[in-house]
């Protein structure tokens, strides 16, 4: 594994990393966006998902990167019914724990907190400093 102390090499290890976690990444122009959808199901009344999407923009001038990461879930018609089990914990702007669904037509579980540490240790280990930017969303 190359040494990730410039930009490109640290975007290739994070995009590696990423990808390993099963995110489906991107580059854009300033950086990595990834997202996953985890919890699916669906039925012949309805749907419900759960979509994680994530960002880092790293800057080179003060060696920094810049995450951010949202949550959402959507939902049309009826959704089916669903046995969820969660547990969470809200730290400022870090939200950790986990969350898994189970119903007739799918599930799922998703970390909250994997992705993000993940990123932070990459971004760590290459010298660099990690900054997570609550409240904005990808």
């Amino acid at each position: 594994m190359p040494d990730p102390s410039s930009e490109q090499d640290l975007l290739a290890a994070l995009k590696a990393r990423l990808g390993a976690l099963g995110l489906t990444v991107h580059e854009d122009g300033q950086g990595l966006t990834g997202e996953a959808q985890p919890i699916r199901s669906k039925w012949w009344l309805g749907a419900r998902t759960v979509n994680y999407r994530m960002s880092c923009r790293p800057s080179v001038a003060d060696r920094t990167v810049q995450f951010r990461e949202s949550v959402t879930e959507s939902s049309w018609g009826l959704p089916p019914p669903t046995v969820t089990v969660e547990k969470t914990k809200v730290s400022g702007w870090k939200l950790s724990g986990e969350r898994a669904d189970a119903s007739p037509g799918g599930g799922g579980a998703i970390d909250y907190a994997q992705v993000r540490d993940a990123v932070q240790q990459a971004v760590t280990a290459a010298g660099w400093t990690f900054h997570l930017q609550g409240g904005r969303l990808p």
